[in-house]
């Protein structure tokens, strides 16, 4: 086979992956948006294995990323963080066949951004806001060098904010 077949090839699956990645990320909005009162199918893992390494999709609970089928895969705090990814948000992780995790967001979910006061309990960190408390990474607290009882911009989902249970840390005020 010569070597222009060969990267015609090579550029179809990435075609068809990309393809299969957007697709699921559609439908999976489109399950976030209609909410728990349609009844759709919930699509599948897109899990594709190639040269380029396993590729799985997922949602974003504020602290990892969850698979259909429930599976847990570890976001680092640092990208969390620093990329400001709120929950629901769609993500794609590439593992390659070196084992290294390559995570990216493929699906954002609308957001919002508001203002509360950063609270520290049971070794955990919190933004209240209006009565309600948002868990935030802390990575995030140590990158802005937020103390307690600091005024603070967060990103929720926008959504269905009474539901989010985390929030992403957007800037200290």
């Amino acid at each position: 086979m010569s070597e222009l077949p060969e990267k015609q090839i090579k550029r179809l699956r990435a075609l068809i992956q990309e393809a299969e990645t957007n697709l699921s990320a559609a439908k999976e909005l489109l399950i976030s948006v209609l909410g728990d009162g349609e009844v759709i199918t919930a699509p599948r893992d897109v899990v594709i294995s190639g040269p380029e390494g396993k590729v799985i999709e997922g949602v974003f609970d504020g602290q990892i990323m969850i698979d259909q089928d429930g599976k847990n895969y570890p976001v680092p705090a640092n990208y969390a963080s620093k990329s400001k990814l709120v929950e629901g948000d769609i993500m794609k992780l590439t593992i390659t066949p070196e084992g290294k995790f390559l995570y990216k967001q493929i699906g954002p979910v609308e957001r919002q951004t508001v203002i509360g006061t950063l609270t520290h309990h049971d070794d955990k960190y919190f933004v209240e806001v209006g009565g309600k408390e948002y868990e935030v990474l802390y990575a995030s607290v140590t990158y802005f060098r937020l103390k307690e009882g600091q005024q603070v911009s967060v990103v929720i989902p926008a959504n269905n904010p009474e539901k989010a249970t985390w929030a992403a840390v957007e800037a200290a005020l």
